[in-house]
């Protein structure tokens, strides 16, 4: 192989994983649907909803960015009345993440009263996102 043809296909990768990396990086935190999934509260410590929402946190004990997305739910539920924030372990409940369709940690659902997932964040939610997903519901 060449060294001009090594060079550009280096150069081709490299850019390549960049725009993968950009886009990835864009969608993190955003609101997404949540489909026609329900939560079963059965599945979290807690056993039972808010009688609005619930903020559902699918964590994992090696997750760097748990931490913060647990401060910042905890606050909202703080803050409002009838919101409530649970969060599941994946780690000794590895089951959920097949039920649930949750592919990384941080992964959070907007839970209406009914059990009904109303909307879902992967990563760190941005905070107007989170605001507006919990005006909907």
């Amino acid at each position: 192989m060449s060294p001009v043809l090594a060079l550009g296909t280096a150069a081709a990768l490299l850019v390549l994983a960049t725009v993968i990396g950009i886009v990835l990086r864009r969608r993190d935190g955003r609101r997404r649907d949540g489909g026609a999934l329900y939560f079963d509260p059965v599945d979290a410590a807690a056993g039972e909803l808010g009688s609005r929402a619930t903020l559902v946190q699918f964590s994992t004990e090696m997750c760097a960015r748990c931490p913060q997305v647990r401060r910042l739910l905890d606050a909202y539920a703080a803050d409002s009345d009838g919101l409530r924030h649970v969060e599941v372990d994946l780690t000794h409940r590895p089951d959920l993440s097949a039920r649930y369709k949750v592919l990384q940690t941080p992964t959070t659902f907007v839970v209406d009263r009914s059990g009904a997932v109303r909307a879902r964040f992967r990563g760190v939610p941005h905070r107007h996102a989170l605001t507006e997903a919990l005006a909907a519901v």
